[in-house]
């Protein structure tokens, strides 16, 4: 699957995107982001705070228990403030 970086979590990780091939037991958003945070210093910086972190599954807005499987595209951002 594709996963995204956006805002601050790009610039912490150092990439816009990336191909990735979670293991099996990683089901749902807040399991993918544990799982990246493992992945290395700049991930774990990334996801250090993952309660404040928004997701996106194929461009639609979930909650941290959503299932990704059949995920296309995931894609992670900071909160949005409006203006």
């Amino acid at each position: 699957m594709k996963v995204k970086y956006f805002a601050w979590v790009r610039e912490r990780i150092g990439k816009a995107e990336e191909t990735v091939e979670p293991p099996p037991g990683v089901r749902t958003i807040e399991d993918l982001m544990a799982w990246l945070a493992k992945r290395g210093e700049t991930y774990a910086y990334a996801f250090e705070t993952p309660r404040v972190i928004r997701a996106a599954i194929d461009h639609t807005h979930v909650k941290s228990d959503a299932a990704i499987a059949g995920a296309r595209e995931i894609a992670f951002f900071p909160p949005m403030t409006g203006g």
